[in-house]
């Protein structure tokens, strides 16, 4: 979440805000590492040498790949589309799904086992959202949390308040949505609201408050089998970068900030980069560039997994090359 001047200006889900396995063989082998060349801004969709969907490459990256039995890491410019307005609209026998691309960011709660397994059959990988930092009154576990958790409400969204991050409260509910997401087999956690340290939160909270918290939010994490994602909090990436395996930012290029996320790129994790043009969905070339050269502008930016949404963040998605798609999604008025 950004601060209280920018929160209005946030997308619904910004509100809803390894060890290495070495194999010992008797018989001497030749490792040959093959140095991954390429991966550009543009997000034209095809597949990489795993599987996945992911863009042309145009010079080199880090990349992160994750042996058996470790968690998912993400690669550098990954394809991604992000949905958090209503749930995907998938039948179980489905034999594609538009965009094709490699990885699906969804609300936790709203899309069910039977959405996320098709997913996966289709060979996406699931990552899956739920706000960590802040009470919403409408979730299924809300009646959970005491008062003495809440502080004060978050500017623009009446009925969502800031949570007190140290409580052991507040902890005991996210380890059951991070227990809930682990067992519906999603392969992340996107938490967002962990950077109440920024805003008028009524609680005191620190960015260390902020840091200790993604460090529980980490191990729980993990314990599930689930990567996980810093969701913008620009001021606390070099404290948990180390324990986290891509980045979520929102309009870091509208705000001048992309260069602030590159240390992901970097170490070879992606940051999954959302802009809301004013245009939607008729957005201007010349705007369309000039947001995905912004989060190009420095040695690695290029790397940024960079998608056009509604502010709704529906089904809606353009990405940098220009293709346009849209998911179908499971609304109120369907039949």
């Amino acid at each position: 979440m950004r601060d209280m001047e920018r929160k209005s200006q946030l997308s619904w889900w910004g509100r809803q805000s390894l060890c290495k396995r070495v194999t010992l063989i008797l018989v001497p082998v030749v490792v040959v590492v093959g140095l991954a060349v390429g991966l550009g801004v543009g997000l034209a969709v095809g597949k990489d040498s795993d599987g996945e969907s992911s863009p042309s490459p145009t010079g080199p990256f880090p990349t992160s790949t994750s042996p058996p039995g470790t968690l998912w890491q993400p690669k550098v410019n990954s394809t991604w589309q992000i949905i958090l307005s209503n749930p995907l609209d998938l039948s179980p026998d489905a034999t594609s799904v538009d965009p094709d691309v490699s990885i699906y960011d969804i609300d936790l709660y709203d899309n069910s086992q039977e959405i996320i397994d098709t997913l996966h059959r289709l060979d996406k990988k699931v990552i899956c959202y739920f706000s960590a930092g802040s009470y919403e009154p409408n979730r299924p576990d809300s009646d959970d949390f005491a008062e003495d958790d809440l502080g004060l409400e978050l500017d623009g969204w009446p009925g969502e308040m800031w949570l007190k991050l140290g409580s052991e409260n507040v902890r005991s509910i996210m380890k059951k949505r991070i227990a809930l997401a682990g067992s519906k087999r999603c392969d992340a956690i996107d938490p967002d609201n962990v950077d109440g340290y920024q805003n008028e939160n009524g609680l005191n909270l620190t960015a260390e408050d902020s840091i200790d918290f993604m460090r529980f939010l980490a191990k729980e994490a993990a314990d599930h089998g689930l990567s996980i994602g810093l969701k913008n909090a620009l001021n606390i990436i070099e404290n948990v970068l180390n324990i986290t395996h891509f980045s979520v930012n929102e309009q870091c290029a509208e705000y001048d900030e992309c260069e602030d996320f590159t240390p992901f790129i970097t170490a070879g994790k992606p940051v999954f980069h959302i802009e809301y043009p004013e245009d939607v969905p008729n957005v201007a070339s010349n705007v369309r560039s000039e947001l995905c050269q912004s989060a190009g502008n420095a040695e690695y930016e290029q790397g940024f997994s960079t998608v056009l949404k509604n502010m709704d963040l529906d089904g809606w998605v353009q990405f940098c090359d220009g293709s346009i798609a849209e998911t179908a999604l499971d609304t109120p008025n369907s039949d």
